[in-house]
């Protein structure tokens, strides 16, 4: 019985030995041109996560200026819907067309999104802005990630994704900041029309560069002559709908229409059952379909997509609303707000850097996801104590657990996906779990404005005695004019109201982060620094994701 064992041990020797020699072989860019490539992506990514943060310090401006309080929830979901709607399409786009030209498109529709909502004239006209930004931010994300797979070797990958989302995180961590300078001394419109000069340089260096495509590729025309087959547009009809359906219930609910209206109901039960269509219907495409069946049911694979669903909830859950508790309750301009938010800057980035440096060096990323959402629990619970009279040491020190946290839990999903199959389907891998993790957001933030706005209607209900203002003219009045409406001891009542609002969205934080913790073992127990057979992922063999195919070596350029 032993002599089986041998072979199968010296294959797989031979395997892993083949797969790094295949890697020296690849042409990939060097020096200035790699730089240019790498530069405009992080950029890019910056730019992406900016625009994710940057709107929570201008909120409450837009929410005055608009007499939309009631939409908050729609200036962060909308952009997480066109992006979770389109992001399964992205993965068949760049498997199918040119990784740069495709790329740089994404990048002009992020761009058409951002000046729609810089130039809005009313809340409707600025989700739109925010939906269509959200379509281009799904090509983005997908994007980057397979730029670096194509531009770097496996080897390399690891310690360059730590630093880019350590910029990416730096855009999540300073977009308050930015958002704040921009809505105090100039205006909350230049948070949108600020992407425009930075686009214009990622622009002009990916124009100038060549990205190295993981396999040869179809002509444009050809691969459009034949869409509905090649990009499974049938697939795209059935998902798209779906999320929207789903989202606009969530966001219905408890808002336009009671939860129990048929209004609420059927979205949700339309979504979800168109859903399960396109389930069923991917399935049956097999390995051609938008989203092949043999990826999605790997344990790594949805393992990562479960925990980035949580991941980025656990982020941007704090963000909104930690921002309306300085600017309401400790009466903080958009730029203060933003300065007070630095403790959670500061560990967000120098985290994100170190934990993807780290798990280079030691090569294993479970215990940063596992050490993140406890650590992440333990702040976000730490938070939902804020109150009326909180120390600034105290809440400083909250905030510091919630960045290091949220720094730790970043990169290491993207890693193991990186380890776990081939560039050539690493567009299709990455949009699997970068739509759950909009998903996620999207559903996340949509209950956390939920939360708020019921909880803080019913608490200022609670003291309407006291306050002698309806709880409808505060709400539609903005958090920037709270002290228009009331002060003294009615003024007291109402940053009560508010603070236990936020507290009871805090503790929607906690239970994403603890929903790290659970899902994040399936990522498995894996060093990557040793060499591994990275091979295709197809609809044949064993259950853990089917029969693997060899690594096509990289070789055509576009």
């Amino acid at each position: 019985m032993a002599a089986p064992d041998h072979m199968d041990s010296v294959q797989k020797h031979d395997a892993s030995s083949d797969d790094a020699e295949t890697e020296t072989k690849i042409q990939y860019p060097s020096g200035w041109r790699v730089t240019m490539i790498l530069t405009s992506v992080t950029l890019a990514y910056f730019l992406f996560f900016l625009d994710l943060a940057v709107l929570s310090t201008a909120t409450p401006a837009i929410t005055s200026q608009f007499d939309s309080l009631v939409d908050v929830g729609w200036y962060g979901g909308a952009y997480q819907l066109g992006s979770a709607a389109f992001q399964p399409l992205t993965g068949k786009i760049y498997s199918q067309f040119s990784i740069k030209w495709t790329f740089l498109v994404f990048f002009v529709i992020f761009e058409v999104g951002s000046v729609l909502c810089a130039a809005a004239h009313n809340s409707p006209m600025f989700i739109v802005g925010r939906v269509i930004a959200g379509v281009g931010s799904a090509g983005m994300s997908n994007g980057a990630v397979t730029t670096i797979s194509a531009v770097l070797p496996t080897q390399k990958q690891a310690l360059f994704m730590g630093l880019n989302m350590g910029m990416g995180q730096l855009g999540l961590a300073t977009g308050p900041i930015i958002g704040g300078a921009f809505t105090t001394d100039v205006s909350w419109r230049w948070c949108f029309y600020i992407n425009l000069p930075l686009g214009a340089i990622v622009g002009g260096f990916l124009l100038f560069s060549t990205i190295p495509e993981p396999k040869p590729k179809s002509p444009p025309l050809q691969i459009l002559g034949s869409a509905i087959h090649s990009l499974d547009l049938p697939g795209f009809m059935l998902v798209c709908p779906a999320v929207v359906m789903f989202l606009l219930g969530l966001q219905f609910g408890g808002n336009q229409h009671p939860w129990d209206s048929s209004v609420v109901i059927g979205l949700l039960i339309g979504g979800a059952a168109t859903f399960a269509v396109f389930i069923v219907y991917q399935w049956w495409r097999g390995d051609e379909a938008m989203v092949p069946f043999a990826l999605l049911k790997h344990k790594v694979v949805w393992s990562a997509a479960m925990t980035m669903f949580f991941s980025l909830s656990s982020v941007l859950v704090a963000d909104f609303y930690i921002a309306i508790y300085f600017q309401a309750i400790r009466d903080d301009s958009p730029l203060m707000s933003g300065v007070h938010m630095l403790p959670i800057t500061l560990g967000l980035v120098l985290f994100t850097v170190v934990s993807g440096a780290l798990i280079s060096m030691l090569g294993y990323y479970l215990p940063f996801l596992l050490a993140g959402g406890a650590i992440s629990a333990v702040g976000y619970g730490l938070l939902s104590t804020l109150s009326t009279s909180t120390s600034v040491a105290k809440w400083v020190g909250y905030q510091v657990l919630y960045g290091v946290a949220s720094g730790c839990t970043t990169a290491a999903p993207y890693i193991a996906i990186q380890n776990l199959v081939p560039a050539p389907q690493i567009p299709q891998a990455m949009a699997i779990i970068i739509f759950w993790q909009n998903i996620g957001a999207a559903i996340s933030l949509i209950a956390a404005n939920a939360i708020f706005s019921n909880v803080l209607r019913d608490e200022l209900a609670k003291r309407a005695g006291q306050i002698g203002v309806s709880a409808d003219a505060i709400v539609a009045a903005g958090v920037r004019s709270i002290r228009e409406l009331v002060a003294g001891r009615e003024l007291v009542a109402v940053l009560e109201a508010y603070a236990e609002a936020i507290d009871n969205v805090m503790y929607l934080g906690i239970a994403v982060s603890v929903c790290v913790i659970v899902f994040s073992p399936g990522l498995g127990w894996k060093d990557i620094r040793q060499t591994k057979e990275l091979q295709a992922l197809t609809s044949e063999g064993d259950g853990e994701g089917g029969k693997r195919e060899k690594e096509t070596v990289p070789v055509a350029f576009g």
